[in-house]
């Protein structure tokens, strides 16, 4: 017999492609050999170029799939990507702590497609920071950082947000150092990861993928950095391994 895979959920889209979504994740979760198990969202209708629908899922049909899980299984870490609102997002969060309060929730805050189609362009910041506050981890990428802090720096917007919950700020759109990371602890440490330089191309989901790949090391228990920087070599190979829109997931 095997060595028992940790239990992993994410909460997410559905994307037909499956680029991006839900089904990236439970790939990237295949790959580090966790248990991945997915709560279906929205429902999207996109490939891996095009986005032109979201169907979402009511909170309730939502906590009815949480609800079921948990009465089998137990989620140390659960990784929440597209949700309909912060509103919802904060009841999501809300019944997760209840159900079990030490859990790890890392959170892709998804506020726009890479096609273009916008979810959110506004956030009460209140409930942006009763949100962040029960957060263990938060992956913006660039412009999420900026239109998440309201500030015009997305490095100084990370650090706003790394008062409530650590943060990892993806550099793909960092205009000064494409690639450049930043992983900004809410002691207020701060680590940089720096790009390696290979043929990477764009892929539809990498946002997704890093997360999820980032979710599965934490539920391994690596320590925190550590995790994140072989998320970084994981979503790297991915960016890497073809010429196409849809990447290929190998560890």
């Amino acid at each position: 017999m095997g060595k028992r895979r940790p239990n992993i959920l994410t909460i997410a889209g559905f994307d037909p492609s499956g680029g991006a979504g839900l089904l990236a994740d439970i790939k990237t979760f295949e790959a580090y050999k966790t248990l991945g198990m997915a709560v279906c969202s929205a429902l999207t209708v996109q490939n891996d170029t095009q986005f032109t629908k979201t169907n979402w899922v009511s909170l309730e049909e939502i906590k009815e799939q949480l609800q079921i899980l948990q009465k089998r299984f137990t989620f140390k870490v659960v990784k929440i990507g597209l949700i309909e609102s912060f509103e919802v997002l904060q009841q999501i969060i809300t019944y997760l702590k209840e159900m079990n309060p030490g859990v790890k929730i890392i959170c892709d805050p998804v506020l726009k497609a890479s096609a273009g189609f916008v979810f959110h362009s506004e956030v009460a910041q209140q409930t942006l920071e009763t949100v962040l506050s029960d957060l263990f981890l938060l992956t913006p990428n660039w412009e999420e950082a900026q239109q998440l802090s309201g500030q015009e720096d997305a490095k100084t917007g990370a650090k706003y947000l790394s008062q409530f919950c650590h943060v990892y700020l993806k550099g793909g759109h960092n205009v000064e150092n494409p690639g450049k990371d930043f992983l900004l602890q809410k002691d207020q440490k701060e680590h940089a990861l720096n790009p390696k330089k290979i043929g990477v191309k764009a892929k539809h989901g990498s946002g997704c993928v890093f997360s999820s790949a980032l979710a599965a090391h934490i539920a391994l228990e690596y320590p925190l950095l550590k995790a994140c920087v072989r998320s970084k070599e994981y979503v790297t190979r991915f960016l890497a391994s073809n010429e196409g829109k849809l990447g290929y997931h190998r560890i």
